[in-house]
């Protein structure tokens, strides 16, 4: 964990019973999105941040607009080693879904040497590529989006996404002299 941990956290209990049907799902996937550590069925805490706290009062807006009850308390949680306890929970999730990516990011790696090695460095597999990168680049913007405290595998996951840049650009240049070797012309 880097820093001290919050002091202020957000608890959150939401009610969708009676409400538009599909509210619970939307409301559980926002606040999942969010990083919410569940501290029971419907009842869950968050550290209380700017951008948290906005997104929290514009989800209350549409729970209370589709039939559902919200309600965000501010606490304090005066106790360090509970206030860490948090930090951890919250932070373990997180890990859980970095150690995922570098478990996926060599997919992308095999996938460029197999094409390269085949010699089908060509435009159409860049492009495919690209789209691959895009989506785990996305996938990790959400998660560091719910890194409050600066889970360690970040940085190891930040760094494999510039070594995939990296190896794409050297598959996109190869694609290029391809092109040009082949007569087809390249764009100037």
């Amino acid at each position: 964990m880097v820093g001290e941990v919050d002091v202020r956290w957000l608890l959150v209990s939401v009610t969708t019973a009676g409400a538009v049907p599909s509210l619970r799902m939307q409301v559980w996937r926002k606040l999942k999105g969010l990083g919410a550590l569940y501290l029971q069925q419907s009842v869950c805490l968050l550290p209380d941040r700017p951008p948290v706290a906005r997104a929290l009062s514009e989800l209350s807006e549409r729970v209370q607009a589709d039939g559902g009850h919200m309600r965000v308390v501010h606490i304090e949680v005066a106790d360090g080693t509970e206030r860490a306890e948090l930090a951890q929970e919250l932070g373990a999730a997180v890990e859980t879904e970095y150690a995922e990516v570098l478990e996926r990011l060599p997919s992308l790696f095999a996938e460029l040497e197999m094409e390269a090695a085949r010699g089908r460095a060509i435009f159409a597999e860049v492009e495919e590529s690209e789209a691959d990168l895009e989506r785990f680049r996305s996938w990790v913007a959400k998660i560091e989006a719910r890194d409050y405290f600066g889970a360690p595998l970040g940085d190891r996951v930040r760094a494999e996404l510039h070594r995939a840049a990296s190896a794409l650009a050297e598959f996109e240049a190869a694609a290029l002299a391809g092109e040009d070797h082949d007569g087809q012309g390249a764009p100037t």
